[in-house]
C-alpha cells in the first residue's frame, strides 16, 4: 500500500511539473515537428501545442502581441529581427535545420533530375511561395534568376501564401510543378512520389532555419526543454529523416 502511495504521489508530482509550450512553426517544418513535438511530450511530459503558417505572418503576429512562447522561423533572419527588437530572449536563438529546396511534380517524370523543364518551358503553372514573406519562396526565385528564367516563367506563377499552400497547389494538379521544401515530399532520403530535383544549395543562399524564445516564453520552462530537446540526438534524428542538413 505505502509503494503504491508513492507512487501515485510521484506521478502526480510529474504531472504537476508538466507544461505547455506555444509554439509557431514555419509551414515547411509541419511534419517533421508533429513527430518532434509527439516525442518531446513522451520524453518529458511537456506538450507544445503547435501553429504553422509563413514565417512573415507570424513576425507581425509577434509584433501584435501573438501568445507565442517559441518561434520555429524558415529563415534566420527573422528570429535575429525579432531578438534586436527586443520580441525574443537573447541567446536562445539557435539554427535547427538547414532547409533544402526541390522542384517537384505530382506525377511522375515531368520533372527531370537537372531542371531542364524550367528551361524547355512544358507547364502552364508554377507554384512558387511569396517571395517577399517566404523563404523558400526568395529562394526559389533566386534559382530561377541562376537558370536565367525568371523573366520566361515568372509569367506562370501561381503565387501561394506560404510553402504549404504551395505544395497543395503542386499536389491537386492545379500547377503541374512547383517549387517546395524537401521535407514535403521525401522522407528517409527518397521522394515519395511524383518527380523532382532537389535543387544545388549553391544555387541559392543557405535556408538557415533559426528557433528563438520569445518575450511570453521567457519564464516557461516548457519553452526552454523545447529548446534543448530540439538539439538532443532524438530530434536532429527526425530533422535529418526528413531531408534536412543539421547545422555543424
Amino acid at each position: 500500500m505505502k509503494r503504491f502511495l508513492a507512487l501515485v504521489i510521484s506521478l502526480a508530482a510529474c504531472g504537476a511539473q508538466a507544461g505547455e509550450a506555444r509554439v509557431a512553426v514555419a509551414a515547411n517544418f509541419t511534419a517533421p515537428m508533429q513527430k518532434i513535438a509527439a516525442a518531446f511530450e513522451q520524453q518529458t511530459g511537456h506538450r507544445a501545442v503547435l501553429s504553422f503558417g509563413s514565417t512573415g505572418k507570424f513576425y507581425a503576429q509577434v509584433r501584435n502581441g501573438a501568445p507565442f512562447d517559441v518561434l520555429l522561423s524558415a529563415d534566420d533572419e527573422t528570429p535575429a529581427r525579432i531578438e534586436k527588437e527586443g520580441g525574443g530572449v537573447a541567446g536562445t536563438r539557435f539554427t535547427y535545420a538547414v532547409g533544402r529546396l526541390v522542384l517537384w511534380s505530382a506525377a511522375a517524370g515531368v520533372v527531370d533530375d537537372k531542371g531542364e523543364v524550367l528551361k524547355k518551358g512544358d507547364f502552364t503553372h508554377l507554384a512558387i511561395a511569396n517571395p517577399k514573406t517566404a523563404p523558400y519562396g526568395a529562394a526559389a526565385v533566386e534559382t530561377l534568376r541562376a537558370l536565367g528564367v525568371i523573366d520566361r516563367v515568372q509569367p506562370r506563377f501561381v503565387q501561394a501564401e506560404n510553402i504549404a499552400q504551395a505544395y497543395q497547389f503542386v499536389a491537386s494538379g492545379n500547377a503541374r510543378l512547383g517549387f517546395v521544401a524537401l521535407s514535403q515530399v521525401a522522407e528517409d532520403g527518397k521522394i515519395a512520389s511524383g518527380s523532382a530535383w532537389v535543387v544545388p544549395a549553391a544555387m541559392h543562399a543557405s535556408i538557415r532555419q533559426d528557433a528563438i524564445v520569445l518575450g511570453k516564453g521567457r519564464d516557461n520552462p516548457a519553452a526552454a526543454e523545447l529548446m534543448r530537446f530540439l538539439r538532443s540526438d532524438a530530434a536532429r534524428a527526425i530533422i535529418r529523416r526528413y531531408g534536412y542538413e543539421l547545422p555543424r
